[in-house]
């Protein structure tokens, strides 16, 4: 079911980048870190999106994923991400945590 999801999420994520220009890409590095929806601007501006069914434990395990690869960025070739976001299936509102990660439900994407 989580690969269903994603999948769909993906897609939503394209249809909005697309409206601004942007692309989505999926991203991994050399040690399997790796991040679902990386949404790219044409001015440089990108977020870092990982995509979780829902659950306590699925978002805590997507924003310590978000931080790990964040700090991992070499901020001197290229800008910091402008927002970490875990996107999930449930919930009514979207919120941001205490440490900045947002947490969004895919309903809430079209407002």
């Amino acid at each position: 079911m989580g690969l269903l999801f994603e999948t769909l999420c993906v897609r939503d994520l394209r249809v909005f980048a697309d409206a601004l220009d942007g692309q989505v890409y999926h991203f991994r590095d050399k040690t399997g870190l790796e991040c679902d929806a990386v949404v790219h601007l044409r001015n440089g501006h990108f977020g870092l999106i990982e995509i979780k069914l829902g659950g306590d434990k699925g978002i805590e395990e997507g924003a310590e994923n978000l931080k790990l690869l964040a700090k991992r960025i070499d901020t001197s070739r290229m800008k910091s991400p402008s927002f970490l976001m875990v996107l999930t299936a449930t919930g009514k509102f979207a919120y941001r945590r205490e440490d900045g990660v947002y947490v969004v439900p895919i309903g809430c994407l079209k407002d």
